[in-house]
């Protein structure tokens, strides 16, 4: 075994020290900030009945125009073709495509669901719903349309639509609580709450469409005394006949924040009765999915209690026997996806693996095969027996649509959204390393090189830490404020740690993390630090930084307080207290179980163990803290907090306050202001120039 280690860091010592083909001298352009906000991001295909066509939407932000587009296009899978079918003009927004039949398709604008055949007819309105609708699906055999929509409590959406008008003449605007939730994510509960609805969609005798009496399935469940706290549903399955109808929502109670119970659901549609399928287990349940032929219904489901990163296990129900199996149970992975292969008889599942999103193949035996083994796969729809369509990209490949041949396991690229503001443009590759961490457990990173890379040269580094904390750095291209080319294109040495709780290295390392947040993550960053740096000559050790959100914001404070050894810092989002921070987020459940309840003697003392503000005296490094105002995950105050304290103790930071912003940076304009706030903040502590203007 020691013959092994040692014959695989002197192989990594090799890779990582030698060039590349796009070094030093190359005439390709860096990723610079407008070219990546000017990039297009594919959606998730959608096969036609006849699995001859695929819808996909195209989106992008115009940085002239300051407004976002989404459009939707044709593949056809047998030749390739690809026709544009609606309108990519900046500001316009055709979303949610669905297939009425193999001729003809539908899709969300402007609030109104769209009828339009392929040999691209001017369209029409088959619905303009009173209220905004999401998630529309339709199905043939019984023109059934089902969609989602927040409607007021015992309303139609017309009913709920005055309600909307009359209650913004209030004239006062106070909102009363009594149960919590009082607020998530990043919008405060009001009387309007999201479910689900069916209708029959045809044509009358003047080929006018009109809907039948719709189903509201949330008002088939048992009522609630709380109106603020009664049943959400949001996700929802329809069967491909459209007889049965499954969905997920959390039962109204008074622990809500701190209960990860959700349920799944399922009914039939001309008779509606929703039945419990999840009574025997309390922890969360997703992504629900039909089989093609309609007899079997599975579903993701973790089996903890309160514990929000438990294993996925892939339930599977049997609508004729009523009976529910868990499949492959003894595998380490949690799949974060699952679709039913045409076979009926196994799913694919996207699950992530030593920094990879790959597919792999689960028959109702649990067998199981894996089908990728490299970048990463975000959505996966099987064609036939033999094809699957795949959103794959890699670090330095965007997403584009690909064909997976399910039997040899070879791929073959269908779509090119970005060739033409990526042909000049160099990316750089991810490299793996692994190193012994904390418990003396294997520990996996990325490194990626800098722009014009010339190893005889000294660069600056910057660590990114991924949020969660359990989630992955992936070999996959992000479109978010963490693509670790947008810091390798602005000169840096760009590492990234999938330290203990990262997800896709076996349960146990996910769950290592309880109660140790500012023990095992901080010791693997350390440690993988000082496994490049004594390895990388090229790495300029006096130049680093680094810099996170969420979780990533929470491990820039707790190292401000325990290390000098980076030039400047940036915290997005991040947690300062994890005192306060547990009293102002909005689900409960997420630091009760992974450090405890601060009213409890042994909870509270590990919080003040993993508490970043108890080290508040030791911060001595420059800090740019980013936060949005609508953030009630890590409320503003916890950036703010850290920012006045650093400020006061006359040490240089800077707080990026985005008042419309959430958890995430959403906005396009917004996103170019975080980028160029950060890259120049990290570029001037370390007196590097970048290889483009950043302001």
């Amino acid at each position: 075994m020691c013959g092994l280690w040692m014959c695989l860091a002197a192989m990594l010592l090799y890779t990582l020290s030698t060039t590349n083909a796009l070094e030093l001298g190359s005439n390709k352009q860096p990723l610079d900030i407008k070219t990546f906000h000017s990039l297009s991001r594919i959606g998730t295909p959608l096969v036609s009945p006849n699995q001859q066509l695929a819808l996909f939407t195209t989106s992008y932000y115009s940085e002239e125009a300051n407004k976002n587009a989404a459009y939707i296009s044709c593949l056809n899978i047998t030749s390739g073709n690809i026709t544009q079918l609606t309108d990519s003009s900046p500001g316009t927004i055709a979303s949610n495509p669905l297939w009425f039949d193999d001729q003809t398709i539908g899709y969300l604008q402007k609030g109104a669901l769209y009828r339009q055949s392929l040999n691209q007819s001017e369209p029409i309105i088959v619905f303009q719903p009173p209220v905004p609708i999401s998630n529309v699906a339709f199905r043939k055999e019984q023109n059934l349309l089902t969609f989602v929509a927040s409607v007021h409590p015992n309303c139609s959406l017309e009913e709920s639509a005055i309600k909307r008008v009359q209650a913004a003449k209030k004239p006062d605007t106070a909102m009363v609580f009594d149960n919590l939730w009082a607020r998530h994510w990043n919008e405060w509960m009001t009387m309007e709450k999201p479910s689900v609805f069916s209708a029959r969609l045809q044509q009358d005798k003047d080929q006018n469409w009109k809907l039948s009496q719709m189903t509201n399935y949330a008002e088939l469940l048992p009522s609630s005394p709380d109106p603020l706290t009664r049943w959400s549903i949001e996700d929802y399955t329809v069967s491909p006949s459209g007889e049965h109808l499954a969905f997920i929502t959390r039962q109204p109670s008074e622990n809500m924040t701190w209960s990860t119970n959700v349920d799944v659901y399922l009914t039939t549609t001309f008779n509606p009765r929703p039945r419990l399928l999840t009574g025997r287990v309390s922890g969360a349940a997703s992504a629900p999915v039909f089989s093609w032929d309609g007899t079997k219904l599975a579903w993701l489901q973790m089996e903890t209690p309160g514990y929000e990163s438990d294993i996925n296990r892939i339930y599977v129900y049997t609508l004729s026997t009523r009976e529910t199996i868990a499949i492959a149970y003894d595998w380490g992975l949690s799949p974060h996806a699952i679709s039913w292969a045409r076979d009926n008889k196994s799913l694919l599942a996207v699950v992530g693996k030593q920094g990879r999103n790959i597919v792999v193949r689960i028959g109702l035996d649990g067998k199981r095969r894996e089908l990728t083994s490299t970048g990463s796969t975000t959505a996966i729809r099987a064609v036939n027996n033999q094809t699957a369509l795949t959103v794959y990209s890699q670090t330095d490949i965007s997403p584009d649509l690909h064909m997976l041949d399910l039997q040899r396991l070879t791929t073959k690229q269908l779509t090119q959204i970005n060739r033409k503001a990526l042909e000049n443009v160099h990316l750089s590759r991810a490299e793996d390393f692994w190193f012994t961490g904390a418990r003396g457990d294997r520990v996996h990173g990325w490194i990626l090189r800098p722009y014009n890379f010339d190893r005889r040269q000294k660069y600056p580094l910057a660590l990114m830490i991924h949020g969660g904390p359990q989630q992955a750095s992936s070999q996959g291209f992000s479109f978010s404020q963490w693509n670790p080319n947008m810091y390798a294109s602005a000169g840096f040495v760009t590492v990234q740690i999938n330290f203990h709780g990262s997800q896709g290295y076996g349960q146990n390392f996910t769950n290592s993390i309880r109660h140790k947040w500012g023990d095992y993550p901080y010791e693997d960053l350390m440690r993988g630090l000082d496994y490049v740096t004594s390895r990388l000559k090229f790495v300029d050790t006096q130049r680093m930084v680094a810099l996170g959100g969420s979780f990533g914001g929470y491990m820039v404070n707790w190292i401000n307080g325990h290390t000098q050894r980076f030039r400047a810092l940036v915290s997005h989002d991040g947690k300062f207290s994890t005192i306060s921070g547990f009293y102002g987020t909005d689900e409960l459940w997420f630091p009760e179980w992974d450090l405890g309840k601060p009213w409890d003697p042994n909870g509270r003392a590990i919080l003040e163990e993993n508490n970043p503000e108890r080290f508040a005296s030791s911060f001595k490094t420059p800090t740019l803290f980013i936060q949005g105002e609508h953030d009630f995950r890590i409320p503003a105050t916890e950036s703010l907090g850290a920012w006045s304290m650093l400020r006061h103790r006359g040490i240089p930071s800077r707080l990026v306050y985005f008042p419309d912003e959430d958890h995430w940076i959403n906005h396009g304009g917004n996103s170019i202001r975080w980028y160029t706030e950060v890259l120049d903040w990290i570029t001037k502590w370390t007196n590097t120039t970048a290889p483009y203007k950043i302001r």
